[in-house]
């Protein structure tokens, strides 16, 4: 059984595949605390992984985002089995401090190593993008041992004041200029006000 936070039908809102039509996964539980983390993990729903991609059956997409937390807790080969059965591509967004099943087939590494020190480092060596969380004071740390097949994205960070927003987004902006390897990720989700 795997502890299911949620299942919604979106778009995906951040990153390479931004404005694409997705059903997502959210497992509950993560390995991490990041001071930012917008997931309520209070409230889970234990499901089999045929009744996962059952549910994600009823939605048109085609792409399925697995996501968390961190999805690499359980996220096992027999649900990207499953989701794959159904005829979906299976995208998971993670920390990666954990190893991931075989099939995936897109990797988005978000490593949460700039706030949470060296504990946090990911262990993956490959990913098809990598997301970097920018508060606009930190600078990204060297991810250059890591194989990024599709892109480098600097996401300001969300800390709910606006005024603060506005200066990270800014300072986010310059970095990305002067560091020209790296692409900006808005969260268009919450500037369209969707889910």
């Amino acid at each position: 059984m795997i502890l299911v936070n949620e299942i919604f039908y979106s778009l995906q809102g951040e990153g390479f595949h931004s404005g694409t039509p997705a059903v997502f996964v959210r497992l509950s539980g993560c390995n991490l605390s990041c001071p930012f983390c917008d997931t309520d993990h209070s409230g889970c729903t234990n499901m089999t992984e045929e009744g996962i991609a059952a549910e994600v059956a009823k939605f048109p997409a085609h792409h399925v985002v697995v996501t968390g937390g961190e999805p690499a807790m359980q996220l096992n080969a027999a649900l990207v089995d499953a989701l794959h059965a159904i005829g979906r591509f299976v995208a998971v967004e993670t920390n990666g401090t954990l190893p991931l099943p075989d099939g995936v087939d897109w990797v988005t590494l978000s490593p949460k190593d700039l706030f949470l020190g060296p504990t946090a480092r990911p262990v993956l060596t490959a990913a098809d993008e990598l997301k970097v969380v920018f508060d606009g004071e930190h600078l990204p740390p060297d991810y250059s041992h890591i194989a990024i097949r599709h892109g480098r994205y600097l996401q300001p960070c969300d800390t709910g004041d606006p005024v603060r927003n506005a200066a990270i987004t800014a300072a986010t902006v310059e970095y990305i200029k002067a560091h020209p390897e790296w692409r900006l990720s808005l969260q268009i989700h919450k500037i369209l006000n969707i889910r």
